[in-house]
């Protein structure tokens, strides 16, 4: 009887945890076993690893073989073991040395012949691998360009199971990571292109500099697709540690290209108006995958239609945007996904949607219920309300509109402004600073803080509404390059909540 091993990464969410692959080859009939909760994908791997293997030349053991993979009670899920089981096995037969093999974690999907795949999650399995100490791992060569991100071990691709073995046994090399990337290039067009409408413009700058949700109403083709679009223009390029973040998370999903394998503008996720609730927070079968809400992890997602988007896939929002990260639970565990973005809805302000108010044609119960989707609880959550009004005299005009260039070097300015003023906790913006936090540590002066308070007796708003001003009322204030808001900063940042969406 012989026992060999080898090493891999079970991935949940963003989570990677080193899984030890034992392979023992004994007497009886000639089969394969596979133990330790795979699922389908990976109970089919059988057929593939024992083709790959006899196709790359190798002698596949005639007994009986047993494959377990340790943690036994952790589910795995997927096609990344293909590489590490096919090695386990060849190591039990004696055809490759263990030297390398102790010290190495091995990823990827086996087709027949043997080349190795690419499969989903390698920089979070990468991240895995490095914090368990392991010093080297062996990716497929199409992902060596995204595993080569992570500094502090040894990135090696492999295109085939032959080349694997090759270099086990100190007969050939494996491709390394040349250290360059593509350079970042935006898709979103140039806020000039958007002409007139500069209030809107106004509202997009205050929630580009803070951090903040945004709720744009009104008839179609009035520009607020085109104002969305180009908030990540004005939105400063990912830190290091945010663009490993966000590039995990689109490793999971499936989306990174070998072209592009580094994320380091914000993201810009739009999903249609008929999208599901697993779709926007994520799931699926087995083990869940990331959804709308943590592919814009970091950057912008855009609800347009918003009117239309089912009530419980809005409602499923609210967990999102308070806690910043979704925790969803299937069949093979839970998933912990970031999920930190700014929320951009656009809507028509009623079914009918003329260019003027004047022509509407809805009556007074159709206009409430079709944004009744939006529920006070929801609204409550978003710190920006604008109402687009048509500019017909706007459209020919030949006054040039600031670039996007120029309202993002000021949205960079009010953000370090914010950064530095909450840097001994950690926060980055305005944002993701807690109400509590506003109210006894910064606690704004008797006159300025006077007109939320009115609001507050009056019922005009809830005590998270209230906290949201506030934070826009710093964004304000950071944007003028002020000290602490006035009461002409808190009267700004109520003008944006205080007024109908409709």
């Amino acid at each position: 009887m012989a026992l060999g091993r080898a090493l891999s990464v079970a991935v949940t969410g963003v989570d990677g945890q080193l899984v030890e692959i034992e392979a023992d080859i004994g007497q009886g009939l000639p089969s394969v076993n596979l133990v330790g909760l795979p699922d389908t994908a990976l109970q089919e791997s059988r057929n593939r690893v024992r083709s790959a293997v006899a196709n790359t030349g190798e002698k596949w053991p005639d007994g009986r073989v047993i494959l377990a993979l340790s943690p036994a009670t952790l589910p795995k899920v997927g096609s990344v073991y293909d590489l590490a089981l096919a090695v386990a096995v060849l190591d039990a037969s004696g055809a490759v040395p263990g030297e390398r093999l102790a010290k190495t974690v091995l990823l990827g999907e086996l087709a027949l012949d043997g080349r190795v795949r690419r499969v989903r999650g390698v920089l979070p399995a990468v991240i895995a691998a490095r914090a368990a100490g392991v010093p080297t791992v062996v990716v497929p060569a199409d992902a060596v360009a995204e595993a080569g991100l992570v500094e502090g071990i040894e990135v090696l691709g492999a295109v085939s199971l032959r080349a694997v073995v090759a270099w086990l046994r100190g007969e050939g090399t494996l491709l390394e990571p040349d250290g360059s990337l593509p350079g970042a290039h935006a898709s979103c067009g140039d806020l000039s292109d958007v002409v007139g409408q500069d209030e809107a413009r106004w509202a997009l700058e205050v929630a580009a500099a803070g951090g903040h949700h945004l709720l744009l109403t009104g008839p179609p083709g009035i520009g607020k697709t085109m104002l969305a679009q180009r908030l990540p223009g004005l939105l400063p390029p990912l830190t290091e540690a945010e663009s490993l973040e966000v590039t995990a998370i689109h490793s999971m999903a499936g989306s990174l290209s070998a072209e592009q394998p580094l994320l380091t503008l914000a993201p810009f996720v739009a999903p249609h108006h008929s999208t599901s609730v697993t779709a926007m927070i994520g799931g699926g079968s087995g083990m869940a995958r990331p959804g709308a809400v943590s592919r814009a992890h970091r950057g912008v997602l855009f609800l347009d239609e918003c009117a239309e988007i089912g009530t419980k896939v809005l409602e499923a929002l609210r967990t999102p945007l308070e806690e910043g990260e979704v925790r969803i639970a299937r069949r093979d565990g839970v998933a912990r996904y970031p999920a930190r973005f700014q929320l951009v809805l656009a809507a028509n302000p009623c079914p009918c949607a003329p260019a003027r108010d004047v022509d509407c044609i809805c009556a007074p119960l159709a206009r409430r219920r079709y944004l009744g989707k939006l529920s006070g609880p929801l609204l409550d959550r978003i710190d920006i309300w604008v109402r687009m009004h048509g500019q017909a005299g706007a459209t020919f005009s030949d006054t040039e509109a600031e670039t996007s260039a120029t309202v993002a070097a000021r949205v960079a300015q009010a953000r370090a402004l914010a950064a530095q003023r909450w840097s001994a906790d950690g926060w980055a913006t305005n944002a993701d600073v807690p109400g509590h936090v506003l109210r006894q540590r910064f606690r704004l002066p008797g006159e300025s803080i006077a007109p939320i308070d009115t609001a507050l007796r009056l019922g005009r708003m809830s005590a998270r509404g209230a906290d949201r001003a506030i934070r826009v009322a710093w964004t304000v204030c950071d944007l003028r390059g002020g000290e602490v808001p006035s009461v002409q900063d808190v009267l700004s940042a109520l003008n944006f909540r205080q007024r109908s969406a409709q």
